[in-house]
């Protein structure tokens, strides 16, 4: 930096308030028919576009990957998700599922975008329908590139490890293509934790991303005599065994997994600036939570949406969201995370008594204390009146 002198370097302010004022005065008083900033802003986040299905794969015995096409579709980070949105029926509703493929692949003539779900071991609705009945051709309304599971060379270490389980795999896959194939510059080692070596979920994909940047380790829980390579589950020890000096820590699998893996890196005193976890969805038992009260997991309650001055009185139980209670009566709501991080499904509480999920409460201080929640992770504990934005 050159420095000018004392009084032209403390006068600098003023000098350019002034030279502002010249452009503005010289500027047309007509509106710019281009605003360059806003048509960067738009193309990375275009909102929700019509996605294609293009083909429906299996990723194993109990997983399909589902490929959609549009004529352009938006950039995103690996690791990031995309929210579908679904008519099933009378209730309309929407799911966040991570992307399965690389951003390299929403370039080209060809541009694509993948998701892969699991067949629910229990009742998943939307999953069970993505499973069973989407077909090539169906359109779906989706939402490409949320989320804040990705790398980031600023904030994270150069080697990363991942810890997978089951479909938690799916972000992993997309950052190991992208690094193969794509920009990405990370070192990245998989431990990918299954029950079943039949059942590994894109392992064949997995398998032609092993390069000198990306190492997959699998590790199978069941019992399986012949199997030679890592059994049991995501320990300390494994885990260390396949860090680096340092290490940033990136988590996604099912909730028990998380549970397991944060006490073994806390053994480790790996610290949290080093942990990243993956929002894990809709808490599967509410009840299970501390300060749930117990005596009211049987009830249900009136929920009164007030929209403008419309007001709808519809049921809600008290194990599940408010924002399932509003799809399944058919009133639009927009979700994205599913897990109470990221705000799209804001609502105000105008009366009643709820229960907000302690795992990945993202509402800020003020929307405490002005009894604003994140509808997809809060529970009703008695009538509930709230108002939503009108569709």
């Amino acid at each position: 930096m050159k420095v000018k002198g004392f009084l032209k370097d403390v006068g600098g302010a003023s000098r350019v308030t002034k030279r502002r004022q010249e452009v503005y005065d010289q500027a047309s008083s007509k509106p710019a028919p281009f605003d360059p900033i806003g048509a960067v802003a738009k193309a990375l986040h275009p909102g929700f576009l019509t996605l294609k299905v293009t083909e429906v794969k299996d990723a194993s015995p109990t997983a399909r990957t589902i490929t959609f096409s549009a004529p352009k579709l938006p950039y995103f980070r690996a690791g990031q998700f995309l929210t579908l949105r679904l008519k099933i029926g009378d209730s309309l509703v929407t799911r966040p599922y991570s992307i399965s493929s690389a951003p390299y692949q929403t370039r080209g003539e060809n541009p694509i975008v993948e998701i892969t779900v699991r067949k629910p071991r229990a009742n998943g609705f939307v999953a069970d329908y993505l499973y069973d009945n989407v077909k090539v051709g169906d359109e779906f309304e989706g939402e490409v590139g949320l989320g804040e599971f990705h790398y980031d060379y600023i904030r994270d270490a150069k080697h990363v490890v991942a810890l997978a389980g089951g479909s938690g795999i799916t972000p992993f896959v997309s950052m190991a293509k992208e690094i193969r194939f794509g920009k990405l510059d990370m070192d990245l080692t998989i431990l990918f934790g299954s029950v079943d070596e039949k059942d590994i979920i894109l392992r064949e994909e997995l398998d032609k991303c092993v390069c000198e940047k990306v190492h997959v380790v699998h590790v199978l829980s069941g019992d399986n005599p012949k199997w030679k390579g890592e059994k049991g589950f995501l320990n300390a020890e494994l885990i260390k065994k396949y860090s680096a000096e340092d290490t940033t820590y990136f988590v996604c699998g099912p909730q028990v997994m998380y549970d397991f893996v944060r006490k073994e890196l806390s053994a480790l005193k790996v610290p949290e600036r080093r942990i990243r976890f993956e929002v894990f969805g809709q808490a599967r038992d509410i009840t299970v939570f501390e300060g749930f009260p117990k005596d009211k997991a049987d009830k249900t309650f009136n929920l009164t949406v007030v929209q403008g001055i419309h007001e709808t009185v519809i049921p809600a139980k008290a194990t599940e969201p408010l924002a399932v209670a509003l799809e399944r009566a058919g009133l639009k709501i927009h979700t994205a995370c599913r897990s109470g991080a990221c705000g799209f499904c804001r609502v105000k509480v105008l009366q009643g008594e709820y229960f907000v999920c302690p795992n990945g409460d993202g509402r800020r201080h003020a929307d405490i204390d002005f009894n604003y929640v994140h509808s997809c992770a809060t529970y009703p504990l008695s009538d509930i009146k709230i108002k939503i934005n009108i569709a």
